[in-house]
C-alpha cells in the first residue's frame, strides 16, 4: 500500500522544539511514521504583518483596546495566498494542520483537513493574557476564524474535553467531527519503567516548569513550599524555565532559567533534572493542556495543578497527581503534598500509577495510533 502523502500546515517550523513546547515537533515526528510528510511553512506574511501590529498599536493608544493581529481575517488571507500555491505544488492526501486556524480559515481546497488544537477562540477568550481587552471587531473575526477553521476540516482534534467542549457548544458543530486524543510528552530522552526509583525519599524535591513566574502561578507554587518548610518538612523547590523575581528567594530555591530542547545536551540535562524531583507543582492561571504534565508523568512525578481550561485532559485526578481548586493559594497544594510525604507507601504506588497513565494514554504512540483509527489505517 502506498504510504499516505500529508502536507504539515503551518506558519510555524514543526523542526523547532522551542515552538508551542515541542508540540508542533512531535506531532511532525509521528505523522513522518505513518506517511510521507511535506512541510509547507514557515511562513509569515511580513507585510500584512506589519499593518496589522499597527492597526493593534493604534487602537491601543487611541482607544485602549487590542487587535489580535494573529486572530484576524486580514492575516488569515495571507496565509491563505502563500499556503493556496504551496498546495499545488503536489499531490496530498491530508492536510494536517496543528494550531492552526487562521492558516487554513480561508483555504481554497478540496483536500481533506485534519485540525489539531487545545483551545478554541472562544474558549480562550478573555482567560488567556494575548486575548483580554479585545475590541469587539477583533472577537468577531476571532470566531469567523475559528467557525470556519472548524467548518473545512475534516476532523477536529483536541487534547481535552474543555476544548471539545467549546468546538461543540460555541461552533456548533457536530460531536462525531470532533475527537479528544490527549497528546504525549516533548522530551527525546525518557525513562523505561524500570528506571525510575521507587524508594522512599530522605528529602523531598518539588519542581515548577514554566518560561513565565506569573502566568504559571510562580507566587502560589513559591507560597506552597515555604508552608512546607514551615511544617518541618524537609523539601526544596526547583524553579526550572524562568527567573522569578527578586522577592523570591530562599537557601533551598534552586533556580535554572532556560535550557534549549533543540541541543541534545539540554535533553540530557532536563532527563537528569526530572529524575532527581518527586512532585511537580504548577498553580497555573491559565492553561489549555500543560505539556508538562505528561512529561512528568513520564518520569513518575505526581503532578499538582490548578483545576482550570484544559487541564484535566491531561491530569486525571488521583492517577497522575491532583487537581487543586483554582483559587487556592497555595495551602491546598502543601496538603497534598505533606499528605503524600507522610503516608510514603501512598507516595509510591502513586507513582507508579502515574507511569501507568503516562504508559496507557499520555504517549505519543498512543496519540498516533489514534490518529490511524481516524484515517482507517488500522
Amino acid at each position: 500500500m502506498e504510504r499516505l502523502k500529508i502536507a504539515y500546515l503551518s506558519s510555524e517550523n514543526p523542526k523547532n522544539k522551542k515552538v508551542w513546547s515541542g508540540t508542533h515537533y512531535s506531532i511532525y515526528r509521528q505523522l513522518c511514521t505513518i506517511g510521507e510528510v511535506t512541510i509547507l511553512g514557515p511562513h509569515q506574511p511580513e507585510l500584512r504583518l506589519f499593518v496589522a501590529k499597527f492597526i493593534n498599536q493604534f487602537y491601543l493608544k487611541i482607544l485602549g483596546k487590542r487587535y489580535s493581529y494573529r486572530h484576524s481575517v486580514f492575516i488569515s488571507k495571507g496565509y491563505a495566498n502563500y499556503f493556496n500555491r504551496k498546495l499545488k505544488e503536489k499531490k496530498y492526501d491530508y492536510i494536517v494542520a496543528p494550531a492552526g486556524s487562521a492558516e487554513i480559515a480561508y483555504l481554497d481546497t478540496t483536500i481533506p483537513i485534519i485540525y489539531i488544537s487545545d483551545g478554541t477562540f472562544a474558549g480562550c477568550l478573555n482567560y488567556h493574557d494575548s486575548l483580554q481587552n479585545l475590541k469587539a471587531n477583533s472577537i468577531k473575526e476571532g470566531n469567523i476564524i475559528e467557525q470556519n477553521a472548524i467548518a473545512k476540516s475534516k476532523h477536529v482534534i483536541v487534547s481535552s474535553e474543555w476544548a471539545k467542549n467549546s468546538v461543540i457548544t460555541d461552533y456548533k458543530t457536530s460531536p462525531d467531527k470532533v475527537s479528544v486524543i490527549p497528546f504525549g510528552a516533548n522530551f527525546d530522552l525518557l525513562p523505561v519503567t524500570s528506571d525510575i526509583d521507587l524508594s522512599i525519599p530522605t528529602a523531598w524535591k518539588i519542581l515548577f516548569v514554566g518560561v513565565y513566574w506569573e502566568n504559571k502561578g510562580g507566587e502560589i507554587a513559591f507560597n506552597a513550599f515555604k508552608l512546607l518548610l514551615e511544617k518541618g518538612y524537609d523539601v526544596s523547590l526547583t524553579v526550572l524555565g524562568c527567573i522569578p523575581p527578586n522577592t523570591f528567594k530562599h537557601p533551598k530555591m534552586t533556580v535554572i532559567p532556560f535550557i534549549d530542547k533543540n541541543d541534545m545536551k539540554g535533553q540530557q540535562e532536563l532527563n537528569t533534572i526530572y529524575k532527581q524531583h518527586h512532585f511537580l507543582i504548577l498553580p497555573t492561571r491559565f492553561d489549555c493542556t500543560p505539556i508538562v504534565i505528561n512529561e512528568a508523568s513520564a518520569f513518575g512525578i505526581p503532578c499538582l495543578i490548578a483545576n482550570t481550561g484544559g487541564v484535566a485532559g491531561h491530569l486525571k485526578e488521583d492517577k497522575n497527581g491532583f487537581l487543586v481548586n483554582y483559587n487556592d493559594k497555595g495551602s491546598d497544594y502543601a496538603v497534598k503534598i505533606a499528605k503524600l510525604i507522610d503516608h510514603p507507601q501512598e507516595y509510591i504506588q502513586l507513582r507508579k500509577e502515574t507511569r501507568k497513565l503516562y504508559d496507557e494514554l499520555l504517549n505519543w504512540d498512543k496519540w498516533t495510533n489514534e490518529i490511524k483509527k481516524l484515517l482507517k489505517l488500522s
